[in-house]
């Protein structure tokens, strides 16, 4: 099944279903919604999977998830990095994990129109970025986690610091429209931008400098930190660097080359965002061959050698992304998707 095969209506809501099965298998009692069963589950990834879980139409399941996400939040307002069986297991606190919350709800809002659930849900959003706001640096780069002894790791990630960008957006969209007054979340996000765009030495692309991501390419445009014209320029920047004709997107720059499907289905809500639509059905048109047997998604594959990798593995996550990103296809349905900011 591909884009060139002129998929109907009925075809994507039915894979985006098929892609909201797995993540429901994969939820826990509590809410909670780990990579796969018996993996871990992390803050980020959670509230992506129940963003999907919104976008197709399993909204008292998002919301178990929210509401794990309020019963697990640590006294400073983060989270822990990962948890297996709703027990911590990574013990760092990253500060983009600790302010998605306000994304995931907003989008709750967007699609449900409930305000009281937004409502409840407000003091962990307050707190969550309250801690990451902590990390916040005199020339607006925010530091990505703290450590067991509760010291600041002295790095601002790229991507992670985009991430928070459209995070405190959405924070001070859920403010307003409570009737709370948050106007240092928008200062904020305001000097965070301003350092993305303008002071790119302040960030690296990964937390020991050694990798170069994707993500840090395209997270500035996906969360709206760089527009327009410059938006373009940074994608057209590293194009060749990362993308592989007829497979999609590589996880990192570096050889060997792993094309993996979430980093794709981002790239292609990054196109979306810039009115490349061409170009972004092209990508799902060739991440569609990592689907499996069973209707689910491989993380990645490793090329030239067309191995998958890791195998065994269709992540929770994976499933969330690609319903992201198929919902950003459908007209009338993916303009939501445009409304952060």
């Amino acid at each position: 099944m591909n884009w060139r095969q002129e998929l109907t209506l009925s075809d994507i809501e039915g894979m985006i279903q098929h892609q909201a099965d797995h993540i429901s298998q994969a939820q826990l009692l509590s809410g909670a919604i780990p990579w796969y069963h018996g993996g871990i589950a992390d803050p980020w990834d959670h509230v992506e999977c129940a963003i999907a879980l919104d976008l197709s139409g399993r909204f008292e399941e998002a919301e178990r998830a929210y509401w794990w996400l309020r019963n697990s939040q640590n006294p400073d307002g983060s989270w822990w990095s990962s948890y297996i069986n709703n027990q911590p297991e990574d013990l760092t606190r990253d500060t983009n994990y600790s302010s998605y919350l306000a994304v995931g709800l907003w989008y709750h809002y967007l699609i449900t129109g409930d305000t009281y659930f937004v409502a409840a849900m407000w003091p962990a959003v307050e707190r969550g970025i309250a801690f990451t706001l902590e990390l916040q640096q005199p020339t607006g780069e925010i530091y990505w986690a703290r450590d067991t002894r509760d010291v600041a790791y002295p790095v601002a990630l790229t991507a992670a610091s985009s991430c928070i960008f459209q995070s405190l957006r959405c924070g001070v969209r859920i403010a307003r429209l409570l009737g709370v007054r948050r106007p240092e979340w928008g200062a904020a996000s305001r000097r965070l931008a301003r350092a993305i765009n303008e002071h790119p030495e302040l960030f690296q692309n990964s937390a020991d400098g050694g990798y170069d991501y994707a993500m840090s390419w395209y997270y500035p445009v996906l969360t709206g930190v760089t527009r327009g014209e410059k938006a373009r320029e940074r994608i057209s920047s590293q194009w060749s660097d990362f993308v592989v004709d007829d497979w999609g997107c590589k996880c990192v720059v570096e050889e060997p080359w792993w094309v993996t499907v979430a980093e794709t289905c981002e790239l292609v809500l990054a196109l979306t965002r810039i009115g490349e639509h061409d170009r972004a059905r092209l990508l799902l048109d060739w991440v569609l061959r990592l689907q499996d047997e069973d209707g689910r998604f491989w993380t990645g594959m490793k090329i030239p050698e067309e191995e998958i990798w890791p195998p065994e593995e269709k992540p929770s996550w994976v499933s969330a992304a690609m319903i992201i990103a198929l919902t950003s296809q459908i007209e009338g349905k993916g303009g939501i998707l445009n409304k952060f900011l």
